[in-house]
């Protein structure tokens, strides 16, 4: 062997010991921490709207800290409406869900959990026409197929767990479940440390859809009624909710079982039966047909010169919003003084809000929140990790010696061109 091939030997030998070292005493650090995503579809009973949320991997104490990072509303009306079109109810859903294939990462997608939670209409539809309400929910659930996301199936949620994951949403948002300190609050996420407050400072939630309300909060005292109690485990934490729904009396359909009620003063006892009607009476009496009945007008029911007066006044309000604003203002007066018994002292307690913080106040992130306790959580994986001036140093030394074993080389095959040798 020529004397140069172990000199050669021991510069690649001294080039590996020395990366190695620059490894191994290298400090351990915290890689950032992976985000996961998820998809929910709230297909309530006027429309439907898909929300992005994402967590923190590693999750506290169980429970994902979730944000909403964008929402969108499917056109048209909720999918309940397309009983004779299911077809239509699918293709409704495909803008939002093209929408929110560019906000997840494609290397995600596929494991990104989805669901589509209906409401109200489809329970409506569901006790009308099973079949209908299976045909609808066969073609939500092909459409959303057609996507790389890991769908986890279409649903009717009862009406307490739609109240006790609304409730979830109001108190996580107001942070009377889990609180930051020493941290910020920023616009999809959260820092700092956690804090559990107090159960005093969690708030009840009441919910108005269009075919139903709800109403939920922390009672005194437990309860054994299984049909009005919502078991809740959440931050480490367990909660036991009353929950109670109310099918029908949403805006939407208190204001058409008005309408029929004015309509028919002798109900037709051949006519289908309604879940929210009383039998004989018909459902599909327009709201438009309220302005020709001598029976309503009212002090608190517009006439049509006043509704486009309304019009003049908010040219950007949607006309149909605007006409039953006046009898929808005295539907929610009379649920909440006359149904839920608030009066003038409580009267204060309330407060009307869609979004706290720029997220919307709906059961769908409680819901999320809540599914995020069955999804693993991720361990922080712990990574090497060398400062700019020691990786440049590094790079410097094996450079130096790659350039050295080339020299050697090179010197190695001219001395053998010129000796006419070659030696092992």
């Amino acid at each position: 062997m020529r004397p140069a091939a172990p000199l050669a030997a021991l510069l690649v030998l001294a080039a590996l010991t020395a990366a190695a070292l620059l490894l191994v005493l290298a400090p351990a650090r915290l890689l950032p921490v992976r985000t996961k995503y998820g998809l929910v579809f709230d297909a309530g009973s006027t429309h439907t709207a898909l929300y992005v949320y994402r967590w923190p991997a590693d999750k506290e104490n169980g429970t994902g800290i979730v944000s909403q990072v964008q929402s969108c509303t499917a056109n048209g009306s909720g999918i309940s409406s397309y009983a004779d079109d299911p077809a239509g109810a699918g293709a409704s859903l495909k803008p939002c869900l093209d929408k929110a294939m560019t906000v997840i990462p494609a290397e995600q997608q596929r494991e990104t959990p989805t669901y589509l939670g209906a409401t109200a209409g489809m329970r409506l539809l569901r006790e009308q026409n099973s079949t209908k309400a299976e045909q609808v929910f066969a073609e939500v659930t092909k459409a959303i197929r057609e996507y790389p996301v890991d769908f986890r199936g279409a649903q009717i949620l009862t009406g307490n767990e739609e109240g006790a994951f609304g409730w979830i949403t109001v108190n996580y948002l107001l942070e009377t479940l889990i609180k930051v300190w020493g941290g910020e609050r920023a616009e999809y996420s959260f820092s700092g440390k956690w804090t559990h407050p107090p159960m005093e400072d969690v708030v009840g939630a009441l919910d108005l859809g269009g075919a139903s309300t709800q109403i939920t909060f922390l009672p005194g005292t437990t309860s054994d009624d299984k049909n009005t109690t919502a078991l809740l485990r959440l931050y480490g934490t367990n909660y036991s909710v009353y929950t109670h729904s109310y099918l029908c009396y949403g805006q939407k359909q208190v204001l058409k079982r008005l309408l029929a009620s004015l309509h028919q003063d002798s109900p037709d006892p051949q006519q289908i039966a309604h879940p929210c009607y009383p039998k004989g009476y018909q459902e599909n009496v327009t709201t438009a047909e309220l302005y020709n009945s001598p029976c309503v007008p009212t002090p608190s029911t517009p006439s049509p010169a006043q509704v486009l007066m309304l019009q003049k006044d908010f040219p950007t309000r949607n006309k149909i919003h605007l006409r039953d604003s006046c009898a929808a203002s005295s539907y929610v007066l009379t649920l909440l003084l006359q149904g839920y018994k608030f009066d003038d002292k409580t009267w204060l307690n309330i407060h009307f809000q869609k979004q706290v913080s720029n997220v919307d106040v709906g059961w769908t992130l409680g819901y999320m929140l809540n599914l995020t306790n069955m999804i693993p959580s991720e361990t922080p994986q712990r990574a090497a990790v060398l400062p700019k001036s020691k990786w440049v140093a590094a790079t410097v030394i094996l450079a130096i010696i790659l350039i050295l074993i080339f020299c050697l080389i090179t010197a190695l095959c001219y001395w053998k061109d010129s000796s006419g040798y070659e030696m092992l």
